[in-house]
């Protein structure tokens, strides 16, 4: 016998309460608790017969034990799972060398980013190769997707023939659809715009969202479909709905970008076939999105004209090499207390920088304004930038130029030393393929071959600051 059961559930941490509170007990979001009807099972039924069993004494003994559907760890098979082209480069790189069968990508960004774009070019060029393809659109019509879709198509060929466009909402229509057409790729857009009418919550609920997934994972790895889900994201950037969303599925992808600026940034945060934290990245053209083949080339100014408080250092992003040019402004406060402003770098590695360049080089930045940006509004947050950035502070305060062909490279200690940084050959390897001849890199790292670059190994601060800014520059 079934009884009604009343809960609230925050739909951005999940957590459950017995009552409404204007903030989740849990994550303390205000607003975010949503009241659900739940039927709760009085009498299970459940038979004890499997703890009577296993707590009789008269049980077999262990060496007559044996396994039902278990396997020896020897036994599984450890063939290399098969993988195709997305048609995208850039795409494969990210997820780890091309589309896994039967696997599921959950892709979220900001509104109007491009992520259905994305994938209904991702689908075009699918279609040229595998004979089902199939789009399933819960926010737009038909109509708006083939009208999208001439104007994003780059195909040769007639693609319409092998992609499958349904615009539906109700979940059980579309696993009905999935196990009846048995596509090789399908799209779902969006997640948090299904509904599983055996559940009274709306749509995009925790309830609906979680179940909604756990069925469409079930048909997916069932009949080895590959799934792409577009997820929304909440006002802080996160991915809507429970956390349970992203554990569910194999890959997290996120689409990054400024709405100024024409490139996207394809970032995983979550890959079971490949490494995590690859980029991919696009540019937004009229004809939709294109790869971008050399993207250290997008994230480096002008490097024909010398300017002051400039610096070009060698982020890693998973992976992947890109040069980045990072400019610094110091300029006399208009303040009480001086501004400290970032765009594209951690603040508080600026701050912490600030200090090492005051207390262990006696710079006087305490009472200046300091500006730090990326060019191409690229965020790179690892240590190993910031080397250029101490450097490009102290040109921006000595009005000096560092020489455009030097790029620098070393974590800032809190002492003003310089220590090491990860995979440093393939930073100098992609610096020397863009016509960089000199390197400012941390001493006592040793290379296993000639690259054909300038090194200049320093152990401290100082030390690289008097090496990239030499006396004779003006």
């Amino acid at each position: 016998m079934a009884k009604a059961k009343t809960v609230h559930v925050c739909r951005e941490c999940g957590a459950e309460s017995r009552q409404w509170f204007g903030k989740c007990p849990s994550c303390g979001v205000y607003g975010s608790l949503q009241e659900e009807i739940r039927e709760k099972i009085v009498n299970s039924g459940v038979s004890r017969s499997w703890h009577n069993k296993s707590s009789s004494p008269n049980r077999s003994k262990s060496t007559d034990a044996k396994p039902r559907v278990a396997l020896k760890f020897n036994q599984i098979d450890t063939s290399q799972q098969l993988r195709f082209p997305s048609g995208y480069g850039e795409l494969d790189r990210v997820l780890g060398g091309g589309i896994v069968p039967g696997s599921l990508v959950l892709i979220g960004g900001d509104p109007g980013i491009g992520k259905s774009t994305l994938l209904l070019q991702v689908a075009y060029q699918l279609s040229e190769k595998l004979p089902r393809i199939l789009y399933v659109s819960a926010e737009e019509s038909g109509q708006q997707i083939k009208l999208r879709g001439d104007r994003l198509k780059s195909a040769e060929n007639n693609p319409e023939e092998n992609l499958y466009i349904l615009t539906e909402t109700g979940l059980e229509t579309i696993l009905s659809e999935l196990e009846t057409l048995r596509p090789q790729v399908a799209v779902i857009d969006s997640i948090q715009t299904l509904y599983y009418s055996s559940l009274s919550s709306a749509p995009g609920s925790v309830s609906q969202v979680r179940e909604c997934t756990s069925a469409l994972m079930r048909v997916a790895k069932r009949d080895n479909i590959t799934l792409f889900i577009v997820g929304h994201v909440t006002k802080e950037g996160a991915i809507a709905g429970p956390r349970v969303l992203e554990h569910l599925v194999d890959t997290v992808l996120y689409f990054e970008g400024d709405r100024y600026a024409s490139h996207r940034l394809l970032r995983s945060v979550k890959n079971r076939f490949g490494a995590t934290h690859e980029v991919g990245i696009f540019e937004m053209c009229e004809q939709g999105l294109e790869e971008v083949l050399n993207p250290s080339e997008l994230f480096l100014g002008n490097r024909d004209e010398e300017t002051p408080g400039t610096a070009t250092v060698v982020a890693c992003e998973g992976t992947r090499p890109l040069l980045v040019e990072l400019q610094a402004l110091v300029s006399p406060t208009s303040y009480a207390s001086p501004r400290r402003s970032t765009t594209g770098v951690d603040y508080s590695r600026l701050q912490q920088i600030l200090a090492v360049l005051e207390k262990r080089v006696g710079i006087p930045l305490s009472k200046l304004d300091a500006y730090v940006a990326s060019a191409g509004g690229l965020t790179v947050s690892e240590p190993a930038v910031d080397l250029g950035m101490a450097v490009a502070l102290i040109a921006s305060f000595r009005d000096r130029m560092v020489d455009p062909k030097t790029i620098l490279i070393g974590e800032v200690g809190l002492g003003g030393q310089i220590r090491p940084v990860s995979h440093l050959e393939t930073r100098l390897k992609e610096a020397k393929k863009l016509g960089f001849t000199r390197a400012i890199i941390p001493k006592g790292q040793k290379l296993s071959e000639n690259l054909g670059i300038e090194v200049v190994p320093v152990s401290r601060v100082l030390d690289a600051i008097v090496a990239a800014l030499p006396i004779a520059s003006k």
